[in-house]
């Protein structure tokens, strides 16, 4: 049985486990939470590090996409770095990959799914394949990235204009403590803000990209919306479930009753295709990707 590993900085309370048939091979796939403590984050993986096939890093992010330029997070390096053995993946290798795709799928199989919608998309520089995607779609897109990440309620309605707040913010941001920019640790699991972004979950029928960011902001009432995002538990079906959300998507797929973050599957596509992560390209993914059927994961919810 091999082992894939994401350690994330988020809440432990979602640590879970699964196994998986892939492509002959067994698997098992574990979330290790550190509460927000990066240190202990660091610690585990030099413990684990040789002894499992491939590292996912959760709950933090290594890079930052504005149109072709990447930005590194500084606080993400020193995890990155904290492996000498075994492979390490944030997530990003599928985000432009798995997400492109999942966005491309549904919106063949369902032209009206996304044609003259609104859609939120709570982060594109987090996200740059799904935001790519999404903007070929005929949707009307808000980019939320200043919204969600630095607080501040300007809406963003073209892709290109994300791209040069991108290069321009980018390259501060990064430098910012991560806690900063992101819910970790406990803060995952406070009770949402619901009336600071209020108008804009009322504008959208479409809310997409990191369940934490929507979660951190929505409304008690969500009755007709669809949720497309990953990384989700029972508990949060539950909670999406409450406030009436139409239809649960998630780019990942179903495992045990869990959507694993992209980190958690690339990790599991590197360690398929036993090459070094900088030797992997978007067609090795994409090939893998067909071989093994990955689809998203469909879930009527109410109203």
């Amino acid at each position: 049985m091999r082992r894939i590993v994401s350690v994330s900085i988020g809440s432990s309370t979602r640590d879970s486990k699964a196994e998986v048939h892939v492509l002959g091979e067994d698997f098992t796939l574990e979330r290790i939470g550190t509460d927000g403590d990066m240190q202990k984050a660091i610690e585990i993986i030099k413990e684990l590090d040789g002894k499992v096939d491939a590292f996912g890093m959760g709950g933090i992010d290594l890079y930052l996409w504005g149109g072709s330029r990447r930005y590194i997070l500084r606080e993400a390096k020193q995890i990155a770095r904290a492996p000498q053995k075994t492979p390490i993946v944030d997530g990003s290798g599928l985000k432009n990959t798995l997400e492109r795709r999942a966005i491309e799928a549904l919106a063949q199989e369902d032209p009206e799914m996304f044609r003259g919608k609104r859609v939120l998309l709570t982060c594109g520089v987090d996200r740059f394949g799904m935001a790519a995607a999404l903007n070929e779609t005929g949707a009307e897109v808000l980019y939320g990235d200043l919204m969600f990440a630095l607080g501040l309620p300007i809406p963003i309605y073209k892709l290109s204009a994300l791209e040069k707040v991108a290069a321009v913010f980018a390259p501060i941001v990064v430098q910012f403590p991560f806690s900063w920019l992101y819910p970790t640790g406990s803060k995952q699991e406070e009770a949402p803000n619901r009336k600071k972004y209020e108008k804009f979950y009322a504008w959208a029928d479409i809310i997409a990209g990191d369940y934490h960011q929507i979660r951190k902001y929505m409304p008690d009432h969500m009755a007709g919306k669809t949720i497309i995002t990953n990384t989700i538990t029972p508990q949060d079906v539950d909670f999406l479930r409450q406030r009436r959300v139409k239809e649960l998507i998630t780019t990942t797929p179903d495992l045990d009753g869990r959507s694993f973050g992209t980190n958690v599957m690339e990790a599991l596509l590197v360690a398929v295709l036993g090459k070094p992560v900088s030797a992997i390209t978007p067609e090795d993914y994409l090939r893998l990707l067909d071989e093994i059927g990955f689809k998203p994961r469909r879930e009527p919810l109410g109203a």
